[in-house]
């Protein structure tokens, strides 16, 4: 069941590349995953959690400019899959399962780079061709899945 939680995340991390691992690590510091012992215990501590959540709140910015590249694009494909690697890595070393964790993270990531675009891209023409609804509605199920996903372990 772990490595279903950590494909999940790495869906997030393909919706929103760092809010994968700024819920995962403030999930770390609140005790609700136990990454003590573990190579990735770094991210208990809370200036890892405050990285990552300026980070994540940066790219909630970033992505509704006009001149972000897409999703798609390498540099911004190969950050979703690290991160979701690095969410799904930590979810499965909470349960002894770090490289299960760690590969089934990088998978999610790619289904949800692909399947987020395409996502957000049926809505956006839901919505007569406006990507701002559109992307706003992505960044709440970002962050309301990432959170339902780490206090459900």
């Amino acid at each position: 069941m772990i490595l279903v939680f950590a494909l999940l995340i790495g869906i997030i991390a393909g919706l929103r590349a760092m809010t994968a691992p700024a819920v995962v690590s403030w999930a770390a510091g609140l005790g609700l995953i136990h990454l003590d012992g573990t190579p990735l215990h770094f991210l208990a501590h809370p200036v890892t959690r405050w990285i990552f959540t300026v980070a994540a709140f940066g790219e909630l910015v970033n992505d509704k400019l006009p001149k972000t590249p897409s999703r798609k694009a390498p540099p911004s494909f190969i950050a979703r899959i690290v991160m979701g690697a690095l969410a799904g890595a930590a979810i499965g070393a909470s349960q002894q399962s770090l490289v299960g964790g760690l590969i089934a993270g990088a998978i999610g990531a790619v289904i949800g780079t692909l399947g987020g675009a395409t996502f957000r891209g049926m809505l956006a023409k839901a919505f007569g061709g406006k990507d701002l609804p559109a992307a706003l509605i992505e960044d709440a199920i970002a962050i309301i899945g990432g959170i339902l996903i780490v206090t459900h372990i």
